[in-house]
């Protein structure tokens, strides 16, 4: 008698467990993905960014642990969100800012922006960017204060602003220089496109690599973490309406290649936007989701008062979610068919 093969197909009672995506899984994927942005953030910044990085993951990740219940706390830090709250924080600050500050930016990310929504998965707006808002905000002369990149060889020379007192005024060092987007804005000086490609500029410590930003958007895509709708929607919308402008007036106006690479724009779009969370549900609501983004950056980055817009265009979105999966919802199966 022949021995009996393995099936093909197994048939089994519920529940149907599947080997998936979990929580922790994916933000490990984010992890990866962010890795080699942020190596080339302490690369061109050194010491002192690791040290800002470190602050807001700590700040993070001591207030969730505060307001974890006890039983809880080994799943709740255990998935990463609150470190990785921490990291993506940390790459849209400035690297010389007092780590007092960075570690009060990551408090409040977690604090306003996750705990008082509920926890995981019930938060409206995206919990870095809350944190940023609320240093910006707060803090707007630290936050608008940026270095030229300084190089590894200078890797473990700090600035002067890094350890400043607890609500002090921090001291900055005459090397100071504008972003990109500043220069573009007030001075209507463009920069060198290689320089924000590969990041050699000055800006926020994790976002001046648009290369490494994009190579880790790929692996979150190939990986399944990530729905192209949203980044692609973003750098159409935002790159043909750069283009609209260009096209008036390219002395005024920023290219759209400049649009798409500068500031924000890349780790904003990719790493932030894509928020699961944060938002929509449907196919029809993230390509909404992203085409809003892309138009509200570039309406607030050459109209607005500040040369940055990706933080807030996000948050402004985030908003609309519910309304966005409110109209965008698929019809269920049957209802507003008039019976025969």
């Amino acid at each position: 008698m022949k021995q009996q093969r393995d099936p093909k197909l197994l048939v089994q009672p519920a529940p149907l467990l599947a080997q998936g995506m979990t929580t922790p899984s994916a933000m490990r994927d984010v992890w990866y993905a962010l890795l080699p942005a942020t190596l080339a953030g302490l690369w061109f910044f050194g010491l002192s960014a690791l040290l800002v990085l470190l602050a807001c993951i700590a700040g993070a990740v001591m207030v969730e642990w505060v307001f974890t219940p006890a039983e809880s706390r080994k799943v709740a830090l255990g998935d990463g969100s609150a470190a990785l709250t921490g990291l993506l924080l940390g790459l849209t600050l400035p690297p010389a800012l007092p780590l007092w500050q960075a570690f009060l930016g990551g408090m409040v990310a977690i604090g306003l922006g996750k705990v008082i929504w509920g926890g995981l998965g019930n938060n409206l707006f995206n919990p870095a960017l809350v944190g940023r808002a609320f240093l910006l905000g707060t803090f707007p002369i630290a936050m608008t204060t940026w270095y030229p990149a300084q190089g590894p060889e200078h890797f473990f020379d700090l600035y002067s602003s890094t350890f400043a007192a607890p609500l002090m005024q921090g001291t900055w060092d005459s090397l100071t220089t504008a972003s990109p987007l500043g220069m573009m804005k007030f001075e209507h000086q463009s920069s060198e496109f290689w320089s924000l490609f590969i990041g050699n500029t000055a800006g926020s410590l994790g976002e001046t690599s648009g290369l490494l930003l994009m190579l880790g958007g790929l692996w979150l895509w190939w990986r399944r973490d990530l729905d192209w709708r949203i980044p692609v929607s973003i750098f159409v919308t935002a790159g043909l309406f750069s283009l609209i402008l260009f096209m008036v007036d390219s002395a005024r106006f920023p290219s759209p290649l400049f649009t798409l690479f500068s500031g924000g724009m890349m780790l904003g779009a990719i790493y932030m936007a894509t928020d699961p969370v944060t938002s929509p549900l449907s196919p029809k609501g993230l390509l909404i989701f992203g085409t809003g983004i892309g138009f509200l950056v570039v309406l607030i980055r050459v109209f607005g008062g500040m040369p940055e817009g990706m933080m807030y265009a996000i948050l402004l979105m985030n908003s609309a979610t519910p309304l966005i999966d409110r109209y965008t919802q698929p019809r269920v199966f049957g209802r507003g068919v008039e019976r025969s």
